[in-house]
């Protein structure tokens, strides 16, 4: 698939909206940063477009690749602002949804709170039909009973349906005929079925997952069509692509019908740029640090590629506590939220300690800094008086901080404590980084890898700014700040192939294996993603195939991702499987259990075009000085005092510029803090390469 002269990417975040335009022939980039619009955040991608399009004097028809991710599908579960939503469920199971799988997420927790489902349960109904686990009939469907429920959600102005039946995955005859019944009678209404949106067994997750697909497919619908019908308005006559969380793209048709699998289609452009810029330094073990102005994110490789996740969270009670979300069952980019952004909230928990978020002030009000109004302490606040921040050149100039106002934010937090405002905005910073080397940590050592040999690769507003932090606490010594860092999850998204992921749940012993069965589910899940990804323009010869099972020894609750080659199936096979599944387990877990059965339990199945190529050249100025602009204090040690450092325009640094830290380097959507201990060169691609210790 030949690259097309322009591509455009548009990543909405929390507090900022980033457009990047890639143009292919020259290499040249132009970036557009705005703070996000709310409610309705397509405001801020068609005005930051048409200053995109008017700073670079591009063509709208010169455009001929589009890809969008966007945070409203998160912010809509979390502020729960979707749609009215009914669930239909085999008879006995409407409560499923809330007795989940009667696990405690903290078990000394007394007033431990879990998320109410998405659909209350005077809109749960029960439906009479049951399939058994292998696909037979034990119940028909009882359509006249169907009939009834649907007049009384005519009546309810229910606005989406969710319809998730007991083994539907199996069998979803009775979940095609209800969806058929209920288009029929409310032909209005967006429906959601489980065998559609999470064919996969375990029946918690995949009626939360269903319910929430049905949830935000009504606003999702409408956003979409907004966006698109703006980018026509401005010209742009290309394909609209949306990034998925998987780190793939599909149309915009299939993002309508499966929107609960953008839910981290943002971030997924922070892991794609870190896997990107790590490989185009040589680095295999990469951790992608994404620091924005509402959350940090990380994701670790492993053997050189991102780990997909088939398990996730959204809308937590407790921000970083795992089991108090809502589950859902989608195909991700496996990342962990590790802290907190430029915009979180510092305040005293209950205990009268000093916390960071997680309420964020957003772009609305923002920190006090940005003078909209915000009066409560953030963490940019606590990186302007710092001094890691240049109040006349935050996001290239376009919004003046207020450093008065960021001290007046931290009056009152700093008396509570009695401390100083000076050591009260180091404590946050601190805070805050020690927080996120802490969960990135666990992270890691939850899946054994050693995060010390990794290379972290840091994108995002922020991330630049606490990289050096982060690393430290660690063990990393090396760091690439990639050129347009602060806009890095839509370079990401650049380098994203179109890509959709297909599950199918079929539960067997390795042993009794039906292959004939199994061969024609394959088949039909290879020909479901080849329409999707045909549809969105890859070429039939150009589409690559993937298997991945989901296997574990029997009686086992949990299962190992095993990588399989995409073939027709065969006995020579089975042995296959057993090896590759032993060589997973042991990897994990440093040891098998011999003489026990072995089974399949889920069979997935990527279907992906080639990834694009990028022709990129960066930026550079017309005037090239290796020397720091200007000095200004910056405080790096609380027992210190703040230090004349030295700050540099990074678009005028030189290929061959290397300086010993600490410093700082500006540029219009970052600022890179080199803390003393670090030094900092020009690397391949334009990278900023900080290590710990001499210029290397």
């Amino acid at each position: 698939m030949s690259a097309p002269p322009v591509l455009l990417a548009v990543d909405i975040g929390g507090t900022f909206t980033d457009i990047v335009a890639l143009d292919q022939s020259s290499g040249r980039v132009t970036v557009e940063k705005l703070l996000t619009t709310y409610p309705d955040p397509s405001g801020a991608v068609l005005d930051g477009l048409a200053g995109l399009l008017e700073k670079s004097s591009l063509a709208p028809e010169s455009i001929r690749y589009v890809v969008h991710g966007t945070t409203l599908i998160t912010n809509t579960l979390i502020e729960r602002k979707g749609a009215k939503t009914a669930l239909l469920a085999t008879a006995g199971f409407r409560d499923a949804v809330e007795i989940g799988n009667e696990g405690r997420y903290d078990m000394y927790d007394l007033a431990l709170k879990k998320p109410p489902p998405l659909a209350e349960r005077r809109l749960r109904f029960n439906v009479p039909e049951r399939m058994l686990a292998d696909g037979r009939v034990w119940l028909a469907l009882d359509e006249s009973r169907l009939r009834e429920i649907c007049a009384t959600l005519r009546a309810e102005a229910i606005e989406a349906v969710a319809i998730c039946f007991l083994h539907a995955y199996t069998n979803p005859a009775h979940e095609l005929a209800a969806l058929a019944i209920v288009r029929e009678e409310l032909p209005a209404v967006s429906i959601s079925a489980s065998h559609q949106v999470a064919p996969g067994m375990r029946e918690f997750p995949r009626a939360s997952t269903t319910i929430a697909n049905a949830y935000v497919q009504p606003i999702t619908e409408r956003y979409l069509e907004r966006v698109a019908e703006g980018l026509k308005a401005s010209g742009i006559e290309a394909p609209l692509n949306i990034m998925l969380s998987s780190g793939g793209t599909t149309t915009v048709a299939a993002a309508r019908a499966l929107p609960v699998r953008l839910v981290e289609s943002g971030p997924a452009g922070g892991a794609l740029a870190g896997l990107y810029w790590g490989r185009l330094l040589g680095q295999k073990d990469v951790l992608a640090f994404d620091m924005g102005g509402t959350t940090a994110k990380a994701a670790l490789t492993r053997d050189g590629e991102l780990t997909i996740s088939h398990q996730s969270e959204v809308a937590q009670v407790y921000r970083f506590k795992r089991g108090s979300g809502l589950p859902l069952m989608v195909p991700m980019i496996e990342m962990i939220e590790i802290g907190a952004g430029g915009g979180s909230i510092a305040h005293l928990n209950p205990l009268g300690l000093p916390a960071v978020g997680p309420q964020s002030a957003g772009s609305a009000p923002g920190p006090a800094s940005y003078g909209r109004g915000g009066t409560e302490p953030t963490v940019t606040d606590a990186d302007l008086l710092l001094g890691y921040l240049n109040r006349d050149y935050f996001a290239g100039g376009s919004i003046k901080l207020d450093a008065a106002a960021a001290r007046a934010s931290f009056a009152d937090l700093a008396a509570a404590l009695g401390l100083s405002l000076e050591r009260m905005a180091w404590g946050v910073h601190q805070l805050v980084n020690e927080n996120m080397a802490a969960a990135a940590r666990v992270h890691a050592a939850e899946r054994g890898l050693e995060i010390r040999r990794y290379c972290m690769v840091a994108t995002g507003g922020a991330g630049p700014v606490h990289a050096c932090g982060v690393a430290a606490g660690l063990g990393i010594s090396r760091i690439i700040i990639p050129p347009l860092a602060g806009v890095g999850s839509a370079f990401g998204f650049l380098t994203a192939p179109i890509a959709f992921d297909f599950t199918r749940s079929y539960v067997a012993k390795l042993s009794e294996l039906n292959l004939t069965e199994l061969n024609g589910i394959l088949a039909d899940l290879r020909r479901e993603g080849g329409r999707i990804v045909e549809a969105a323009g890859v070429p039939a010869a150009e589409i690559n195939v993937r298997l991945n099972i989901d296997m574990r020894y029997v009686g086992q609750g949990y299962e190992v991702r095993v990588p399989f080659p995409m073939e027709t199936l065969t006995e020579r096979h089975i042995g296959q499987m057993r090896s590759a599944f032993e060589d997973e387990y042991r990897a994990f877990y440093g040891q098998l259990a011999d003489g026990v059965p072995i089974e399949a339990v889920n069979w997935r199945v990527l279907i992906s075009g080639p990834n694009p190529r990028i022709e990129f050249e960066p930026p550079q100025a017309k005037v090239m000085r290796d020397e720091a602009v200007i000095d200004r204090p910056v405080r790096f040690a609380l027992d210190q005092a703040p230090q004349h450092t030295p700050v540099f325009r990074r678009e005028q640094l030189g290929n061959s510029w290397s300086a010993q830290g600490p410093m700082i380097i500006e540029e219009a959507a970052s600022t890179t803090v080199v803390a003393p201990g670090w030094s900092a060169r020009v690397a391949e691609g334009g990278c900023l390469l900080l290590t710990r210790g001499q210029i290397s």
